[in-house]
């Protein structure tokens, strides 16, 4: 199972990103675990100053703006 933790205070680019990221890997066959992390001083922690972010298994893979479907297919098939 991935851990996938989307960083971001919630905004729409943010809810976004999570239901791509949930969409992408039910359509991959992929468990993945997803965690909203909106603390603002643990998004820093990630070296995230623009969300929203990815961390996929605890690896930072995306900062700011929407992700492209092809990264989040390869982020995810990795």
């Amino acid at each position: 199972m991935k851990d996938v933790k989307i960083l971001g205070t919630g905004c729409k680019r943010c809810v976004a990103t999570a239901e791509m990221m949930q969409a992408e890997a039910d359509r991959l066959g992929i468990a993945v675990q997803i965690e909203k992390v909106t603390d603002y001083a643990a998004i820093a922690g990630y070296g995230i100053a623009s969300t929203p972010g990815i961390v996929i298994d605890g690896k930072v893979v995306h900062a700011g703006g929407l992700p492209k479907h092809a990264d989040v297919t390869a982020w995810l098939a990795a």
